[in-house]
């Protein structure tokens, strides 16, 4: 409880290095927090990434987008669609709550009931927010590592682009919307994405492709300047090929599997806004489908997994600098597969947080309770601030907890174990930084992060080889367990300058020391130093040209350091040129060394890859 107090004072000392990508993000509202902050003056450490930044980093890999905030490390099961996984400073994958359109994204019937961010795409997408910490408290289940958050377009007037390269890779966006200051907003967008890809297998010869379409739609009806009403919908459906363990030798090879990706998610609620209380309520589903099928079209796996959520936000301003956030929600999950008859259960959480903006201090302290019907009480403290200590200059800390439900498949699944107690986290992060990240205003931004994350109760599947008593009865090919408590600590630093009104450049660099504290190793696929370097050049007023360098150190693939994964540096060179007002022709090529590199043993990834493509705006 101490920790607890102190930390709720001194975080009234400290300050955070809030981060705004693109031209225009300094004072926007992110939603990463839970709350409506400006990202300024948030004490928790958030990097916003905004349309002009994802348009000028260019192509649907949202990873090559994501790696432009620090503490991000990225690893994948072969080219673009595989299996990939998002750390935060040294997390599970598992432990990064994924947001889109305010609809939480977590396929509940995968195994550790985690988020596979090679189903998400960024062709039609305009902005992209990653918080950096433990945050429970506001968030409930999840967000151990922190989370992750991308928005669609919701725009007026018509836009489109298109792209093709390498290995027969073709994408297209078309987006489109009407709004009326005194009526509301009506959109929608569409994308493609095809793909010939390369071998999953490294030194496979058979190409594994991947293909994916998906429409997203938004409506928003004003009743008043006070009140409004809200629809939201995304369904995308996606092919890959994949490769398997095939007999006798039954390691990674080429295999004529494939998988298809069904994903059904949206939202729909109401919003009161006045000046001293704002409310949005929210009804919200997230339906992910899997096929995994052989050669012939046989069924090999299938799961389905559901979840309904019913949610309030508010925010209540009773005088003077003082606020409250408060919020409350019901979750329903369900899921079955090929193999299990499925399950469901249900959760219900609730939180408050007191804040107070003055003189330079913005800071917030809060309290949360869940219930969930499987593993019973979890309460969640969190606490930050920001403080500018002159003009320019804003350090911060912030504290928060984390908590990771077992998932459906953990807990009822033939491997199951109903005795499974929830992941939980505390985080710390000092940090200082100096300018705003919104660099068309301002010539200089830097930020230093030291960071802790330690967790308990970290879930791993256990081994009941030559065991049949325990938890190992009726388990004859292993269970989950907790088992493990890992710490991850470090450094972020980023510099961002802009020596003349024509030249941008930028340096990202993280450090992360994990470790399993059970064994006393490090933890797998976490490299310990990774770093993005970017620099972009405008010779005209319509031309850009940029390179960017990602940097990543060696690993090992596995808990024991047994396999090693090889460090790798890749570099992008980009460009763009604005035909006239509204016509952008923009290409790049990447991985412009050929550099051979594996971000998981045995998985194969792009060579050299070169792209031309097309936008418009009317």
């Amino acid at each position: 409880m101490y920790k607890y107090l102190f930390l709720s004072v001194s975080s009234f000392v400290f300050s955070s290095p809030a981060v705004a990508q693109g031209a225009d993000e300094a004072t926007i509202t992110v939603t990463a927090t839970g709350t409506r902050s400006d990202v300024n003056a948030s004490g928790q450490a958030i990097t916003v990434i905004g349309e002009g930044e994802i348009e000028a980093v260019q192509g649907a890999d949202l990873t090559r987008i994501l790696e432009r905030a620090p503490g991000v490390a990225v690893t994948r099961n072969g080219g673009p669609g595989s299996f990939t996984a998002v750390r935060l400073r040294g997390s599970e994958a598992e432990q990064v709550l994924a947001i889109l359109d305010d609809v939480r994204l977590a396929d509940v019937a995968a195994p550790s009931g985690g988020f596979d961010f090679g189903t998400l795409l960024a062709l039609d997408l305009d902005k992209l927010e990653v918080l950096r910490s433990s945050n429970s408290t506001i968030w409930g289940s999840d967000a151990v590592g922190g989370v992750v958050v991308a928005s669609t377009r919701a725009e007026s007037g018509l836009r489109g682009s298109a792209e093709y390269g390498a290995r027969d890779t073709v994408s297209g966006m078309v987006s489109g919307g009407v709004s009326d200051p005194d009526t509301g907003f009506l959109g929608l967008s569409g994308t493609w994405f095809s793909t010939d890809g390369i071998s999953a297998a490294e030194g496979g010869a058979e190409a594994d492709g991947f293909e994916q379409w998906a429409l997203n739609g938004h409506a928003r009806y004003y009743f008043n300047d006070r009140f409004e009403v809200f629809a939201r919908a995304r369904y995308a459906e996606g092919d890959l090929d994949i490769d398997g363990f095939p007999a006798p030798d039954y390691t990674l090879a080429d295999t004529l599997d494939t998988q298809q990706t069904r994903q059904f998610t949206g939202s729909t609620g109401a919003i009161y806004d006045a000046e001293a209380l704002f409310l949005s309520f929210a009804y919200s589903f997230a339906d992910t489908d899997r096929d995994n099928l052989d050669g012939t079209g046989a069924e090999t796996f299938t799961s389905e997994g559901r979840s309904d959520r019913l949610s309030l936000r508010g925010e209540w301003r009773p005088f003077g600098p003082f606020l409250v956030h408060f919020g409350a929600e019901n979750e329903w999950t369900s899921y079955q597969t090929l193999f299990d008859a499925g399950e469901d259960t249900h959760r219900t959480g609730a939180y408050v947080q007191g804040g107070i903006e003055w003189r330079g201090i913005n800071a917030h302290l809060g309290a949360r309770v869940d219930h969930h019907a499987d593993f019973g009480t979890q309460v969640s403290f969190g606490a930050d601030a920001a403080y500018e200590v002159a003009p320019d200059w804003r350090l911060r800390a912030s504290v928060g907890e984390g908590f990771k439900a077992p998932s459906l498949f953990q807990l009822h699944s033939d491997f199951g174990n109903v005795q499974l107690q929830p992941e939980t986290s505390t985080s710390f992060d000092l940090g200082m930084a100096y300018g705003e990240r919104s660099l068309s205003q301002t010539s200089l931004y830097g930020a230093v992060t030291l960071f802790r994350r330690d967790t308990a109760n970290q879930i791993m599947f256990a081994s009941c080889f030559g065991q049949s008593t325990g938890i190992c009865t009726n388990r004859p090919f292993g269970t989950y367990d907790n088992v493990a408590r890992t710490r991850a600590q470090g450094v972020e630093a980023e510099i961002w300058a802009r020596p003349d009104r024509n030249v941008r450049l930028g340096a990202l660099y993280t450090l992360t020391d994990t470790e399993d504290r059970t064994t006393g190793l490090g933890l797998a696929r976490r490299p310990r130093h990774a770093a993005t370097f970017t620099g972009e050049v405008q010779p005209t007023e319509a031309v850009m040209l940029a390179a960017d360098l990602r940097i990543v150190s060696s690993s090992f693939d596995d808990a024991f350091e047994a396999v090693r994964l090889d460090g790798h540096s890749l570099l992008t060179l980009r460009g763009s040129w604005d035909v006239v007002e509204g016509v952008q022709l923009f290409g790049r090529v990447e991985n412009v060394w050929n550099e051979e590199c594996q971000t998981a043993a045995g998985y194969a990834t792009a060579g050299r890859s070169a792209y031309l493509g097309a936008r418009l705006a009317l």
